[in-house]
């Protein structure tokens, strides 16, 4: 469960509250998680059944200016393969300021992380779309921001390119696209 901003609670996904379980736990919030599902057989000397594939991308731009940071994704599915659920993580060089408005679907993953379900994704469906507005801790010059995918429903995506991205970001308020 997680905390809306009013302080009530709501039910999170069981993926994004795995990820940010082994984030918290591990305390390896700066360390990639770039290991995808390993197929696990259902008895000892039972044959492992493929994991579905799919090719999840994500898209967007971040924009940084004084104390305030904007990232907007597009995260798509382009199969051959649904992917069930997905939970992309973002992290910051910077740290984020102790109080946050997130928007539904997305917790604090540490002190300069947060991670976001995108919910089910259609092969060759529609793209899920994410709008974070952030504060930081204090105005840096540049932050760098790392984005990937650390839950994909289960699904091989044997294509990382498209779902890993660092991108730095001047203190300009223009839009550097990933």
């Amino acid at each position: 469960m997680g905390l809306t901003r009013k302080g009530l609670l709501r039910p999170l996904s069981a993926a994004v509250a795995m990820a940010a379980t082994t984030v918290l736990v591990a305390g390896a919030a700066a360390a990639p998680v770039d290991v995808d599902p390993v197929d696990v057989a259902s008895a000892p000397g039972a044959a492992a059944a493929p994991a579905p594939r799919a090719d999840l991308a994500h898209h967007g731009h971040v924009s940084l200016w004084g104390d305030r940071i904007a990232i907007r994704i597009r995260s798509e599915n382009r199969g051959p393969s649904d992917v069930t659920a997905s939970t992309v993580r973002l992290r910051f060089s910077a740290p984020l300021a102790a109080s946050q408005e997130l928007p539904y679907g997305c917790l604090r993953g540490g002190k300069a992380a947060v991670l976001c379900e995108t919910g089910g994704l259609r092969s060759a469906g529609g793209a899920r779309q994410t709008a974070l507005d952030l504060t930081l801790a204090g105005s840096p010059d540049e932050v760098v921001v790392r984005l990937d995918t650390v839950w994909s429903g289960g699904a091989r995506d044997t294509d990382r390119t498209n779902d890993v991205h660092e991108v730095l970001a001047p203190a300009t308020g223009d839009a550097y696209v990933f």
